[in-house]
């Protein structure tokens, strides 16, 4: 799942989610056809999305749905075969295998291990099909990578705690409760909270998450508030909002209200910013990291070459593939920025955020 309160170019990038986002967590592989969509080669426009997993709302709610928008919009008798792995490397691998028997020109993959994917991807590459690292930067010989600078998100986060905690950084230790040690996009989080904290809080307890569980950050979280003693507790560093909706419960439990950061601006996280039980979340504005997928996609399975301008720079994955990409610049959330931002751009309604149970809040926070 920071002082930075001001948007940045996102306002002018995010446009309105003005389409229908119902859609239902899917664990099966899920297939979207258009008829036959022709590329530049004359054959048909076929592309591929897997994505990891539904615990975390953002891939059903925004991914998928403004991925296939966006794929349409560009090629409308595009072929889109949709797959979520539901958290299982070998089931994605499985999906990969599949979606190359399909015909799929292009995947656009959100590596649920990022290691482990590393055969289907040389897979894919052998075949002469492109691979769209989504989110996460998968190892193998990629194609491109779109994602948000993940070491900036952890720096933010990281920042914000510091902020927050002030002057009682020397009463006591934070916990830190990072996300999963197979998911590179965790260890840059983790490297950038660090650069912020480091020197400015007391680590007291640390943990790597298992595929970013919240029942697992929950018992991590209680296990580290006995170890240190909840009084010498001054603040808890989460990776993601779905890990700090466990984290919050096992604060609550030990009768503890210190500052929890998060990410990816879920909308329960949203709505504990607004209560106070969370100080912050990281907004990554999804349209302009789908739009870029999309095109890209659209690009290769047209047989373009894409433009410079959608990949400015070069990152190297794990294998140590030097592999183009653009970097989005992340949002930080905060109580004073929740109308700017998520609901500026959409995302949410006031309605859907202040249910009774935050309408008191809601009306403090000027959203009423």
């Amino acid at each position: 799942m920071s002082s930075r309160l001001r948007r940045t170019g996102a306002a002018a990038a995010v446009v309105t989610f003005g389409l229908g986002l119902g859609l239902s967590a899917c664990g099966e592989a899920k297939q979207s056809t258009g008829g036959g969509g022709s590329s530049a080669s004359g054959g048909q426009v076929k592309i591929g999305l897997l994505l990891p997993e539904t615990k975390t709302t953002r891939y059903e709610q925004f991914d998928r749905p403004l991925i296939e928008q966006k794929i349409k919009e560009l090629a409308p008798q595009a072929q889109i075969d949709y797959y979520n792995a539901n958290e299982n490397a070998t089931t994605q691998q499985t999906q990969v295998d599949t979606a190359l028997t399909k015909g799929d020109k292009v995947l656009i993959l959100d590596a649920v291990d990022a290691k482990a994917i590393q055969s289907s991807v040389q897979k894919a590459h052998d075949a002469g099909v492109k691979v769209i690292a989504y989110d996460r930067l998968a190892q193998g010989p990629v194609d491109a990578y779109v994602s948000f600078d993940n070491r900036k998100v952890g720096e933010l986060q990281g920042q914000a705690l510091v902020t927050a905690v002030g002057d009682k950084a020397g009463a006591g230790s934070i916990v830190m409760i990072n996300g999963s040690p197979t998911d590179p996009n965790a260890a840059d989080f983790k490297a950038g909270a660090h650069s912020a904290i480091d020197g400015k809080l007391k680590v007291g307890k640390e943990y790597d998450t298992p595929n970013w569980d919240p029942n697992n950050a929950n018992q991590e979280a209680a296990a580290a508030i006995t170890a240190i003693g909840g009084s010498n507790v001054v603040g808890v560093y989460s990776a993601n909002d779905g890990m700090a909706a466990g984290i919050a419960t096992a604060l609550k439990a030990a009768g503890l209200s210190v500052p929890l950061t998060g990410q990816d601006a879920q909308l329960d996280a949203v709505q504990r910013i607004l209560a106070g039980t969370q100080t912050m979340s990281i907004y990554k504005p999804f349209k302009p990291e789908t739009d870029k997928a999309a095109q890209l996609a659209v690009d290769f399975a047209q047989g373009k070459t894409p433009d410079a301008a959608l990949l400015p720079v070069q990152v190297t994955n794990g294998s140590g593939n030097q592999v183009k990409a653009d970097l989005i610049t992340p949002v930080v959330l905060t109580k004073d920025n929740i109308k700017t931002t998520v609901v500026a751009d959409g995302l949410y309604s006031v309605d859907k955020i202040c249910t009774p149970d935050y309408a008191a809040a809601c009306k403090a926070a000027g959203l009423q």
